[in-house]
């Protein structure tokens, strides 16, 4: 009798697992259907003060505070695009959003791997304007135009 339940439970555990995904892969493609894709990168710019650096960057819906999504990489010593990060079908028309991004610069002290002050690490607030289609942004590396945004990757 527990052999039996046992094959039952796993059984139920699939069935559970794969409604879940089906579930999962409906929402992800209405959001495919509605959403538009962005494209954030830094020019070569950023390849003298940040090459080999690390970055992370959050697509954050600048209406609730919400950080949509995280990613991270590496800035190219030589590259352009030095870094680029696309966010696929993330963006509603009539919605705010912006990128905050961090490089983990370490200029002066600070933690490998953490968001530190601006004083050490170089971090942007960069609003994202939607528009009728997949939007690419491209910044350019301009330390006076800094602002704080660690808290966007607690």
């Amino acid at each position: 009798m527990d052999r039996n339940y046992l094959t039952l439970g796993s059984a139920a555990s699939l069935l559970i697992a794969a409604i879940v995904m089906a579930t999962a892969s409906f929402a992800t493609s209405a959001l495919a259907a509605d959403g538009q894709s962005l494209t954030f990168q830094g020019d070569a710019s950023f390849n003298g003060p940040h090459g080999g650096q690390a970055i992370k960057a959050a697509l954050v819906d600048t209406v609730s505070g919400e950080v949509l999504a995280v990613q991270s990489g590496t800035v190219s010593a030589d590259g352009d695009p030095a870094f680029s990060f696309t966010y696929p079908d993330a963006l509603q028309a009539g919605d705010s959003y912006a990128v905050d991004y961090w490089i983990d610069s370490n200029f002066g002290g600070g933690t490998v791997g953490t968001c530190d002050g601006m004083q050490h690490d170089h971090q942007w607030h960069i609003p994202i304007e939607v528009g009728d289609g997949s939007t690419t942004h491209v910044e350019s590396h301009n330390p006076s135009a800094m602002s704080p945004v660690c808290a966007s990757f607690e």
